[in-house]
């Protein structure tokens, strides 16, 4: 399939899930939605440097913490519109992964990995310091007015992760069957091979830590809107960077349909253990889950099914 024609279906399937809020009644649906979207835009943009280049990232929730809270800086001070605050929360997300990337790249492997924990205690301690955003407190936020179209926050800010989510699939399998692609599949198989080949590795690693670094952010750039409430603790929780790496690993992270599959997946198992159980057992699920996979489906569920068409 071109990637022209797989943008307009992803549009098209956009355009169908805003009618949503005109067709389904229960607001809970959206709610829950909504946080399916969000694994889907995080699982999507950690697999552009974890899965296509090979870089475990654990620091997911210093990106997703950190596009938070500059959008709820945004509404308090500027009462800026929501589209502006996405934007903004892509741009801190792109500087923070340069940053990151010039600085860390240079180690492999589980020191990269330990390395990007600084960026999320770097920047909760930040936030735990600025009294203007509730330091430890955290700071509730104030919806702000949404057509009518909606229906309400809740259906607004789902719509809102939707397109997000759409298009973040977008750039992901642009990623994948472009040129960068080809490099930073070059660089996780080999990185000394990719480098005596010409591919420009640095720089194909810092292109995937500003491109994954923009989209978690902006996955981050909604939950206050969402939450109508941000603190610290929940913004820059190690489970989400524990969900980042679950989700590509159960659908599989070669190719930008495995981190939608996972992130589809455990949301609903979570989500259904949330009303079900507790929501306290989520990490519970998560280990349980990744143990699973690790051992039955170590190539997670897409690399299952090339496995058994073999």
């Amino acid at each position: 399939m071109s990637m022209t024609r797989f943008t307009l279906i992803v549009a098209l399937i956009a355009a169908i899930g805003l009618l949503l809020p005109q067709i389904a009644p229960n607001p809970y649906l959206f709610y829950a939605g909504f946080i399916v979207l969000q694994y889907v835009v995080i699982a999507t943009g950690w697999n552009i440097l974890g899965g296509y280049a090979g870089y475990i990232n654990f620091g997911t929730s210093g990106f997703f913490g950190g596009g938070a809270y500059l959008a709820t800086f945004m509404i308090k001070a500027f009462d800026a519109p929501l589209i502006v605050q996405i934007f903004a929360a892509m741009v801190l997300g792109c500087v923070l992964g340069l940053a990151l990337g010039y600085l860390t790249l240079r180690i492999q492997g589980i020191y990269f990995a330990i390395a990007t924990i600084a960026l999320v205690v770097v920047l909760e301690t930040a936030v735990h310091n600025i009294s203007y955003l509730g330091g430890a407190a955290g700071v509730a936020v104030v919806p702000q007015p949404v057509h009518a179209w909606f229906k309400g926050n809740t259906q607004y800010v789902f719509c809102m992760m939707l397109i997000l989510a759409c298009a973040s699939i977008v750039v992901a399998r642009w990623i994948e069957t472009s040129w960068v692609g080809r490099g930073l599949r070059a660089i996780r198989a080999s990185e000394p091979a990719a480098e005596a080949c010409g591919v420009p590795t640095l720089r194909m690693k810092l292109l995937a830590c500003g491109v994954s670094g923009a989209i978690m952010a902006a996955a981050g750039s909604l939950y206050p809107l969402y939450a109508l409430y941000v603190d610290p603790v929940s913004a820059f929780s190690l489970t989400i960077a524990l969900n980042a790496l679950a989700m590509p690993l159960i659908g599989g992270t070669s190719t930008w349909l495995g981190p939608v599959i996972g992130a589809v997946l455990l949301a609903s198992v979570q989500q259904i253990t949330t009303v079900t159980i507790e929501s306290k057992y989520n990490v519970l699920v998560v280990g349980l889950v990744l143990i699973a996979f690790v051992i039955v489906a170590p190539q997670g569920l897409l690399g299952l099914r090339k496995g058994g068409a073999k």
